[in-house]
């Protein structure tokens, strides 16, 4: 896959399909890849890119700090998604688009939309994060990770992530720039040698951008009750997407669209008929 610099951070990304152009925000948490639209959970089963490739150009990337993207230390918000989202339409040269996202991508489809309305077509929020559930287990791997790295200094993350090579998902002790650390020997190096209390303040500081409410984490309810982008809300129902997360971005967003069906009857024709019918109408 190609590779870009965007906002100083290596990104890689994925062009598919011809057609009117969807920036697609990878689903799988801080693990969200290109592969994930493939491979994880409900994306796997409904296989939305067999379906939309066929009608529209899909453009695809690991968000920063996922995947083979790189990152850069310091209180990561929604506004630096949006920044690197924006800076690869630009490299593409794509002034408009359609925006999709999944699982913890939605939110920041929604800050983009907010932030450059001008630039948005219609935005689909597929499964979004959120609900009291997923901000407890959000900031408990926080704190597991700034646990372990005060206890053990931050060589012992780097160690800890060479050793593992899992990302933050998948071991909450190696922190969100677990995936740098395992791809980029430079960056590792940086990483073992910062100050541990600068660092607790990053990550505390970090932790309170993404996970600060009950609903859908890091939007103001006024800003979106602005937003006049047509929307489709998926809803999901579990731990880390709770249906009350899909209904509030369907409160707050006066242009949504709420696809009210129970997840076991999101199937694959059911899905795709849905989101062709939705962004081409």
């Amino acid at each position: 896959m190609p590779t870009v610099i965007l906002d100083g951070i290596n990104t890689r990304y994925e062009v598919a399909g011809e057609g009117p152009p969807i920036l697609m925000f990878s689903p799988g948490g801080f693990d969200a890849t290109v592969e994930k639209w493939s491979q994880l959970g409900i994306y796997a089963k409904v296989k939305p890119l067999d379906h939309l490739t066929k009608h529209f150009q899909c453009i695809m990337f690991d968000r920063r700090e996922c995947g083979q993207t790189g990152g850069r230390v310091e209180r990561v918000t929604l506004g630096h998604f949006v920044k690197q989202a924006k800076a690869l339409l630009d490299h593409l040269g794509i002034g408009r688009a359609h925006l999709m996202g999944g699982c913890m991508g939605c939110s920041p489809v929604a800050a983009f939309a907010v932030t450059h309305p001008e630039m948005v077509m219609k935005m689909v929020l597929y499964w979004p994060v959120g609900g009291v559930k997923y901000r407890i287990n959000g900031q408990l791997r926080f704190a597991e990770h700034l646990g372990f790295a005060t206890r053990y200094g931050m060589q012992a993350v780097v160690d800890l992530v060479k050793e593992t090579g899992k990302p933050f998902g998948g071991d909450p002790r190696g922190g969100p720039w677990a995936s740098v650390i395992k791809n980029d020997t430079s960056f590792a190096a940086a990483y073992a040698a910062l100050d541990i209390d600068r660092y607790k303040i990053t990550i505390m500081s970090m932790q309170n951008a993404l996970l600060d409410r009950d609903t859908v984490p890091g939007l103001v309810a006024e800003d979106l009750m602005l937003c006049d982008i047509p929307a489709l809300i998926v809803p999901g129902s579990d731990a880390s997407h709770a249906t009350s997360a899909a209904r509030y971005f369907h409160e707050c967003l006066p242009k949504s669209e709420y696809w009210d069906v129970a997840v076991d009857n999101q199937t694959e024709i059911a899905t795709a008929a849905r989101l062709i019918n939705f962004l081409q109408s």
